[in-house]
């Protein structure tokens, strides 16, 4: 309990910055609809995003290596924060795509300061505390910023500046701690090929992970607006997608480890396509039926990022953890900053239906790609336990790979 409450400085930090970047999303759609941004501009800012998400998990550890922890996260909070107080300054989508790509820079740094500054003060009796706490705090501060836009004028300078001041405030736990700072940890290195050679499924799991949470969490409020959601329904709509999510670590995680992860993943995938399906339907039975499919749509899609490292890690040796945790996040990054700009064409070309009709036959190619891997190898008989892994950073493996102890351990 000492332990966690010396990181509560971290933790403060954690819901502060997903506060100001879980908030900057829906609101830049919304602000572009009223700025009259056409659908291909607004799902170029969630692109540019996680360009910058991506750009960041790469800089930060080298950062830190230069500069230490402390001032490389002020570095990312001050990027963050002067792309968010740019947007009224600026009114131009392109403009505003290199702001997002500075927010999402802040975003992916920030967490690697964070997650760097956990696994050097964590210890293997408080791992598992530690984590579950993290997730707490994460998912908490994720579904809060997504209600932040109930209340945010859209195009309006005081709602950035409101999450900017945010942003800003996310220093002052971590920076006026009085808890030394750790030495900074070698960074891993960047091997795609590793995920793809451990685990071809679990490769093309992450990208379709990518490919619904970020297509729904970047584009979802068009679809929103689309349909007839006030943006206050908006914010429960895109709530629900996270608390549903939430809510399926624990079952998921539990048949995990039961049974073969391949099945898992393909029924997931099958259980994704039906709510999509749902959704669609359930566009003309009013928000209670629309905002009960999102939370299904999220309790069906969001595990499946975690089953798949899971199902990767079964094949890795214990010295390949934290590099093919980083190799997952890079497909990830891949799938999210093409997502977004997809998901506005196809809804710009063919109605607000296209998003999840898109994120419909990305799992049914899963399934499809899934059948087929159990056709060329068995699953591992000596398995690695489940471990819920957040998408933040490129060295979240560092935090996770221990916990990963083989099943018979």
């Amino acid at each position: 309990m000492r332990l966690l409450i010396s990181f509560a400085a971290l933790f403060l930090s954690v819901m502060l910055l997903q506060l100001s970047s879980g908030g900057v999303g829906p609101l830049d759609v919304l602000s572009g609809l009223k700025l009259d941004f056409t659908k291909q501009e607004i799902g170029l800012l969630g692109s540019a995003h996680f360009l910058g998400f991506f750009i960041g998990c790469w800089w930060a550890p080298r950062l830190m290596g230069s500069v230490g922890h402390s001032r490389a996260f002020a570095a990312f909070t001050a990027a963050g924060a002067i792309g968010l107080m740019s947007h009224m300054l600026v009114v131009d989508p392109y403009a505003w795509a290199l702001m997002r790509v500075a927010s999402g820079m802040c975003v992916a740094g920030c967490y690697t300061v964070i997650e760097a500054w956990l696994q050097a003060k964590v210890t293997n009796a408080s791992r598992g505390r530690t984590m579950g706490v993290y997730r707490i705090v994460d998912m908490t501060g994720s579904m809060a910023a997504q209600m932040m836009i109930s209340f945010l004028e859209p195009a309006h300078f005081i709602s950035y500046n409101l999450l900017a001041i945010i942003c800003c405030a996310a220093l002052f736990p971590l920076t006026l701690t009085t808890v030394r700072q750790p030495e900074t940890p070698a960074s891993p290195r960047l091997r795609p090929s590793l995920a793809r050679n451990r685990s071809p499924l679990a490769a093309a799991a992450v990208l379709v992970a990518a490919l619904s949470s970020a297509s729904f969490r970047m584009v979802g409020p068009v679809y929103g607006t689309e349909v007839g959601l006030t943006n206050e329904q908006i914010a429960y709509f895109l709530t629900a997608f996270v608390f549903g999510g939430a809510l399926a670590q624990y079952p998921v995680g539990w048949i995990a480890d039961k049974y073969d992860r391949r099945w898992v993943l393909i029924w997931l995938s099958i259980a994704a396509i039906a709510s999509s399906a749902l959704t669609i339907f359930a566009a003309g039975l009013g928000t209670l039926g629309i905002m009960l499919t999102a939370g299904l749509f999220g309790l069906t899609t969001f595990p499946i990022y975690s089953v798949a490292a899971a199902h990767a890690h079964d094949f890795a040796s214990d010295d390949e953890r934290v590099e093919l945790s980083a190799a997952l996040m890079f497909y990830f990054a891949l799938g999210a900053i093409a997502a977004p700009y997809a998901a506005s064409l196809l809804i710009d070309s063919f109605g607000p239906k296209a998003l999840f009709v898109m994120m419909a036959v990305g799992h049914m190619l899963l399934v499809v790609f899934g059948l087929s891997r159990m056709r060329i190898r068995p699953s591992p008989v000596d398995r690695t336990r489940y471990t819920y892994a957040p998408r933040t950073s490129f060295i979240i493996g560092r935090l996770t790979g221990r916990s990963r102890a083989r099943s018979d351990e």
